[in-house]
């Protein structure tokens, strides 16, 4: 069996991890000791991202002729695969997050929803909330102003019930 057939499972499964995501990001992982590669992985999965390490021989195969193909002019050094078909902002936010921690990790690059970033566009998304945070904020805001009105009506309400007589004082006798 030649070298290349061998290597095939591989560039398909890069592919099939690929297909269908909501972001891809390139990582250079050069440098980071076991504890925090540990640590990073285990975020990672928690967020239901992938991270993996491939060849680059083999990610820049798996790359060719598709929208990932832009992410093959950074294949050199050591480089590892963060992919998530969820959240498209999980593993820019996760990798900056460690980056911060970790000076040796580097975000290189990475195509969000189809769309090629660099290292400076993917960390303008590491800094732009996850869909739960967004629809927390989307929902708070909406319910501020019912909430506003709703203790405006009630102190009306209130004000009302205690200038107001009852009924039968206000009235004179009439003898």
């Amino acid at each position: 069996m030649a070298k290349v057939e061998l290597k095939q499972p591989i560039v398909d499964e890069i592919a099939g991890v690929v297909s269908d995501a909501q972001a891809v990001v390139l990582v250079n992982y050069s440098g980071l000791t076991v504890e925090q590669d540990t640590a990073l992985r285990r975020e990672m999965r928690e967020a239901g991202v992938l991270y993996k390490v491939y060849k680059n021989t083999m990610m820049h195969r798996a790359f060719a002729g598709t929208d990932y193909e832009k992410l093959a002019e950074h294949l050199n050094g050591t480089n590892a695969l963060a992919v998530s078909k969820e959240d498209a902002t999980a593993p820019a936010r996760i990798i900056a997050k460690y980056s911060k921690q970790f000076n040796k990790l580097e975000m290189i690059a990475g195509v969000i929803e189809g769309n090629y970033n660099d290292a400076a566009g993917m960390k303008a998304l590491a800094d732009v909330p996850s869909r739960e945070v967004l629809l927390g904020r989307l929902f708070g805001s909406m319910q501020s102003p019912i909430a506003n009105l709703a203790r405006v009506l009630n102190q009306i309400a209130e004000k009302d019930g205690e200038g107001a007589a009852p009924a039968e004082e206000a009235a004179p006798a009439a003898e």
